[in-house]
């Protein structure tokens, strides 16, 4: 087993190195055989420095389902120290009065093209398809991101987005990888890469790829020419898996490299976690049925307007629903969404999400739960404001690999926190203030601490806040 996981280790940096050295030979140990570089695109993020702080009075959301009312959070040192009814702090921490407001983790937004399709919109940013061939999973979101996209910051003080994956297009079967970002001002996507965060792997179903390549009278042209795609290029990726497996048990001739390969060896072997944009129940059940097959798992569908038809199944295979809403009819597989859909999930148990795979839907993201807990509540089901906060924060975290770090207000968690000046459901409330590792980088009531990207500076509404 501890050679199996060397491998499974060395095909993860398989995807992100160069060819791997020639000095050994088939008398050398596996681990010496199979001695690959590290990532050579690896975070290079830092906290910005922070202060103690105090927020007391407030009502509190956790971000796991628990609330707290007329309570008090203390963050020191980039992580949440305490909260509850009773925390005493330094006589130096930085006291904020929170009465009538309420204190919430930072929003996570699973699924966003923040970067590679960038503001302004316009062909030259259009970076986020690599619409060439139905597989490539060879290629990074985070080679197309622009840190200087004004979405980020618009995320950031309007919609108190502390966390956002970033994600390839849906034209391709197998779009290539993911990365999520700390949602800080960066001069690089390393600046902005989240530590230790997983590699996700966007994969799509039903019509864009079919469109997108039926059209150029190539497969897949149909839904049984997707699915047909994806098993015949699983299958190759279980025999790439094999041969450099063999390898590192018995030494012999190098494997040929295959930069595609290794993103999905990587699935096969549990590192680097699928997101699969899919729209309806049937085809998502058939996902499902596929990923056992090749034994690899969905950690997500994206977008999933049908969900509610298949919760069971979801939450039997351990799948959350990144979903809308209230996106529907906009094309015949997004035809029998409903409003109802995020509570529906929640009722039957499924993890569930929101997301907004939009740069003007991911500053209102508090809102659009807002709405789905309204049309939830409309048709009995009774679901707390408290515990709807898990769609923004915990379960994104959660399907993200990141729970251990952040997404609820658990002491050592990163303090990432947002201060809203009233119900962050009600279409009245604000941002007030966001932190990030316990680093105040918004403040309403500090025009310093506004963040605007160097694109915008010296242009007309540099740094509005809508």
């Amino acid at each position: 087993m501890r050679l199996r996981w060397l491998t499974g280790a060395a095909m993860l940096a398989l995807a992100a190195c160069g060819q791997p050295e020639r000095t050994g030979s088939a008398s050398s140990s596996p681990a010496e055989r199979v001695a690959f570089p590290g990532d050579p695109f690896p975070s290079t993020y830092k906290p910005y420095p922070g202060v103690t702080t105090l927020i007391t009075n407030a009502t509190i959301f956790d971000g796991e389902g628990g609330r707290v009312d007329g309570g008090s959070v203390l963050l020191a040192d980039g992580k949440v120290v305490a909260v509850g009814t009773d925390v005493n702090a330094p006589a130096d921490a930085v006291v904020i009065d929170g009465t009538g407001k309420f204190v919430t983790p930072g929003i996570i937004d699973i699924h966003s093209h923040l970067g590679d399709y960038p503001t302004p919109s316009v062909d030259a940013h259009s970076d986020g398809n690599e619409a060439t061939d139905p597989v490539t999973a060879q290629v990074w979101a985070e080679h197309s991101v622009w840190p200087q996209d004004p979405g980020f910051a618009r995320a950031l003080t309007n919609g108190g987005v502390t966390t956002i994956q970033i994600l390839p297009g849906s034209a391709n079967l197998f779009g290539g990888r993911s990365v999520t970002v700390k949602n800080v001002y960066a001069r690089t996507v390393q600046e902005m890469k989240f530590p230790g965060a997983p590699y996700g792997l966007k994969m799509a179903c039903g019509e864009n790829p079919k469109r997108v390549y039926g059209s150029r009278n190539q497969m897949p042209s149909t839904r049984m020419g997707n699915v047909a795609v994806n098993r015949a290029t699983w299958q190759e990726a279980r025999e790439y898996m094999a041969e450099w497996d063999k390898y590192a048990d018995e030494g012999g001739d190098v494997p040929e490299r295959d930069l595609q390969m290794d993103t999905l060896v990587g699935v096969l072997k549990g590192d680097i976690l699928v997101h699969n944009h899919c729209y309806r129940a049937d085809e998502m059940a058939v996902v499902l049925d596929m990923a056992e097959e090749f034994g690899y798992k969905v950690t997500s569908f994206q977008h999933a307007v049908e969900a509610y038809k298949i919760a069971d199944l979801l939450k039997e295979h351990g799948t959350c629903a990144s979903v809308w809403a209230d996106w529907w009819g906009f094309k015949m597989e997004s035809y029998d969404a409903i409003y109802e859909n995020l509570p529906l999930l929640e009722a039957q148990g499924a993890c569930a999400t929101i997301h907004s795979d939009d740069q003007d839907g991911i500053q209102r993201l508090n809102q659009e739960v807002g709405k789905a807990l309204g049309d939830g509540r409309r048709m009995g089901i009774d679901i707390s404001d408290e515990q709807a906060w898990t769609w923004l924060s915990f379960n994104p975290a959660t399907a993200l690999g990141i729970a251990e770090q952040t997404g609820s207000l658990q002491p050592g968690k990163m303090a990432d926190i947002v201060l809203w000046s009233g119900n962050p459901f009600s279409t009245y409330t604000r941002t007030e203030k966001v932190w990030i590792d316990g680093a105040l980088l918004y403040d309403a009531d500090d025009p310093t601490r506004r963040p605007v990207s160097d694109f915008e500076l010296g242009q007309v509404g540099e740094g509005d806040v809508k």
